[in-house]
């Protein structure tokens, strides 16, 4: 039986833990939110989810239905079981930091995925041991013929989810990413809620 609907709030993080076996549905509520998502295996945090090593396993630069994510030691960690959208996520981009948004020209302080996840983490009384870089659910960024590298807004729609199943007992963390200087999250620039339910 699922579980109730948690949210993702905009421009936050949060942490919770799934059991071998378990699955997480990742709603894109709005439509046109991204959302970076890690995984830590537990109770040993030094090993979680690595874009690097999942690429190469792969053999490709995003994952596709049935598809496993594999960790910084190679190990299956989570695997894309469904997709009701355009496919489109992102597996090479950093989540976004104080110093992105200063580049950007923001004034003072901005929210940013970084800081997310190490809140998350340490609310969840868990040891991060680095910020990998994250599974960018529905992040429309891509590599162009002549190398560029192109963001634009997220090709979700309302409603869109996908379905991560856990191969081991790990802890996720999504952060509802706070991007409002350029099209991350929609032409609008605007970070909306994002939804989970364990199933």
């Amino acid at each position: 039986m699922a579980s109730m609907l948690q949210t993702i709030p905009a421009r936050r993080g949060i942490a919770h833990r799934l059991q071998a076996g378990e699955a997480v549905k990742v709603i894109n509520t709005h439509g046109s939110q991204v959302v970076d998502c890690w995984a830590f295996a537990l109770p040993d945090t030094a090993e979680f989810m690595s874009m690097e090593h999942s690429r190469v396993e792969l053999g490709r630069s995003s994952p596709r239905v049935g598809d496993s994510m594999f960790t910084n030691r190679r190990r299956a960690i989570l695997t894309l079981e469904a997709d009701s959208s355009a496919g489109v996520h992102d597996t090479t981009l950093a989540a976004c930091d104080v110093y992105r948004y200063q580049r950007l020209g923001a004034k003072g302080y901005h929210d940013n995925c970084t800081d997310n996840l190490a809140a998350a983490m340490k609310a969840a009384g868990l040891v991060l041991p680095e910020t990998p870089c994250p599974f960018n659910i529905w992040q429309n960024s891509r590599t162009q013929p002549d190398f560029s590298l192109v963001i634009e807004p997220p090709r979700s729609k309302p409603g869109d989810h996908v379905v991560l199943r856990a191969a081991i007992d790990l802890a996720l963390v999504f952060s509802a990413c706070p991007q409002d200087m350029v099209p991350t999250n929609g032409a609008d620039r605007r970070p909306t809620d994002a939804h989970f339910q364990v199933l």
